[in-house]
This record gives structure tokens, C-alpha cells and sequence, in this order.
């Protein structure tokens, strides 16, 4: 059995420096069932918090509100990694954005290598913004500068 990973390596740190999306697992607060949702606004606050925010039209806000522990997906350089951990609200609503969003830190538990054995990624999967890149832009900074001051 391999040693409990409570912490962000550095390479892991470093890509939640900019921009990535992850997949965010949640546990639905009306049926209880498991949820999983792809967001980009996170970063890494230090080796052991993910901070991300989300727009209180989502029902993912009520579900961690309800339930904390969630898990966050990330697909590395050549892995996946689960990162488990309980998420607490940091600023609601968060500060310094034109609409009603709210900030969380996810205090980390675990870290894992989620990608069955034997594999490796060939490349990490990428995405592209397809509305108003202009606004999509403003909006980023936006929302990341309020989450950097939460």
C-alpha cells in the first residue's frame, strides 16, 4: 500500500497556477447520489488548500453547503489525479463580481493517482472557451482577482 498523500506536489501545485478546469465532485443535496461538474475558476492557495468559486445559480453551491466533502479531478501531465478533501465557504457573496457567486476553500485530505494501472495519458485534454472571448477574458480576471482578495 502506498504512503497517504496529504499535499500538492510541485509540479501539481504549479498547474493550479493558471488556468485548468477540473472536475468537481459533489453529493447532490436532494437525492444524495453523487454529482460531478467541470469548473475552471481554481486555483491552489498553498500545497494543502484549493480555492474555486461558483455561481449561486449552480446547484453545486447547495451541495457542498449540505454535504463538504467533495472531490476535484485533475488530469496532470500524464495521470488523473482525485483530490479529496471538505470545502468551507470563504466569501458568499464573493466580493468584486457583477453577479452573485460563492467562494470556497477545500482544505485537502488526500491526494491520488486516479488513472487505472498500467496506463498513462498520452495528453492532458484541453478545452476552448467558445463564447465572447473578450468577455470571457474580463470575466476571468474578474472573478480570479476577487478570489485572490476573498
Amino acid at each position: 500500500m502506498s504512503e497517504l498523500v496529504t499535499q500538492l506536489s510541485e509540479p501539481l501545485y504549479a498547474a493550479f497556477q493558471s488556468e485548468t478546469f477540473v472536475l468537481l465532485s459533489t453529493v447532490d443535496e436532494e437525492s444524495g447520489g453523487p454529482t460531478s461538474s467541470a469548473i475552471s475558476w481554481i486555483y491552489a492557495l498553498d500545497h494543502s488548500t484549493l480555492r474555486f468559486t461558483l455561481d449561486h445559480r449552480s446547484r453545486l453551491v447547495r451541495n457542498i453547503k449540505a454535504h463538504p466533502r467533495i472531490t476535484v479531478t485533475v488530469f496532470g501531465e500524464e495521470t488523473i489525479y482525485a483530490i479529496n478533501g471538505k470545502a468551507e465557504v470563504v466569501q458568499d457573496p464573493l466580493d468584486g463580481v457583477h453577479f452573485k457567486m460563492c467562494c470556497f476553500d477545500m482544505k485537502i485530505d488526500a491526494v491520488r493517482n486516479a488513472l487505472f494501472y498500467g496506463a498513462q495519458l498520452a495528453s492532458a485534454p484541453s478545452y476552448a472557451k467558445v463564447y465572447d472571448h473578450r468577455a470571457a477574458e474580463l470575466l476571468d480576471n474578474q472573478v480570479f482577482a476577487a478570489m485572490k482578495k476573498a
